[in-house]
């Protein structure tokens, strides 16, 4: 039986043990497998899919997310199209801006997103169905372009919480992947994405933390440290956050990383974008989410490799609701 339900991995930890919890995903009915992106701060993320393809036979398998900025994306679309080859035709790739957790460390800044993020999604589209690509955009350019190896039905997911954004994914995407949106605010983003994309075959992926038990809550609270400085204001303003808040939360990170942050989170804001509660409760509050707002997959994320197994073993039975 085949879930609803993904995990994204974060690389922080030997490539084997990796594949070792896409094997367990897979057993356990997960439909897809994303690896998180994140530059020096991680494993290499095509290294990981790739030792995670060799290990499985089913699962999707995709970036999640990468950018316009840290790798040209002629070559993330070799990188891709050479995944989807070795796992007979498994690979996706998931799109976004780039946050300051990746960048800052290379230097590199964001120029356009928005631009940059459509003319990707143009760029690789071309590039998967095998057409010549000309193009000068605002963060990168093509001059007389082809891959010969690509598979025009690789799906394109965009990521991102700012309006722009996910208009863009709606009108151009196959995919949108909602990460850590404050729940008052989910209903919107999924009808924004439903009318862009104008009744064609349209997956809406949800992401954010379970968290069932005080432990977690500090884990939840370190992760929405480096996503909330990025969020749009009107996100940041339906929790009080100041810009006092977000350049303290943004020095932590630069200083420390989000171990360091996490204690600048008040608890108050976690429970607004996280799934908090007892494993019955917070199982409940997922089923109840995901059939509320038509959402198609809901995604686990696992900041680390320590400790994973029994976190997917556990959002396998709360989604499937054993």
């Amino acid at each position: 039986m085949t879930l609803p339900l993904s995990v994204n991995l974060m690389p922080d930890g030997p490539v084997a043990d990796l594949a070792d919890l896409a094997v367990l995903a897979e057993r356990l009915g997960y439909r897809r497998c994303w690896v998180y992106d994140e530059g020096l701060v991680t494993r290499d993320v095509y290294v990981t899919l790739t030792a995670i393809a060799l290990a499985t036979e089913r699962i999707l398998l995709g970036p999640g997310i990468t950018n316009p900025y840290v790798r040209h994306p002629g070559v993330t679309a070799a990188a891709v199209a050479t995944l989807d080859e070795l796992s007979g035709g498994r690979a996706f790739v998931g799109l976004g801006a780039g946050g300051g957790l990746t960048l800052d460390p290379l230097g590199i800044d964001r120029r356009r997103p928005v631009a940059a993020l459509g003319d990707m999604v143009g760029a690789l589209r071309d590039l998967f169905e095998g057409r010549i690509v000309d193009l000068e955009g605002e963060a990168f350019s093509f001059r007389s372009a082809s891959l010969g190896y690509g598979r025009p039905a690789i799906e394109v997911f965009l990521a991102g919480r700012g309006p722009l954004v996910t208009r863009l994914g709606g009108e151009v995407a196959d995919g949108f992947y909602l990460s850590y949106i404050h729940k008052d605010l989910i209903g919107g983003h999924v009808a924004a994405l439903r009318a862009g994309a104008a009744g064609r075959p349209f997956t809406v992926v949800y992401s954010t933390m379970v968290a069932t038990s005080e432990a977690e809550v500090a884990e939840a609270r370190a992760a929405l440290s480096f996503r909330l400085v990025d969020s749009p204001p009107e996100v940041k303003d339906l929790v009080g956050m100041t810009e006092a808040d977000t350049a303290s939360i943004r020095e932590a990170l630069r200083v420390g990383g989000p171990a360091a942050a996490a204690d600048l989170v008040p608890e108050a804001w976690v429970d607004r974008f996280a799934i908090v509660g007892s494993e019955e409760e917070a199982g409940s509050e997922l089923r109840d989410l995901l059939s509320l707002h038509g959402i198609d997959e809901f995604q686990l994320p696992l900041s680390r490799v320590k400790g994973a197994a029994p976190l997917i073993e556990r959002t396998a039975v709360m989604v499937g609701g054993g």
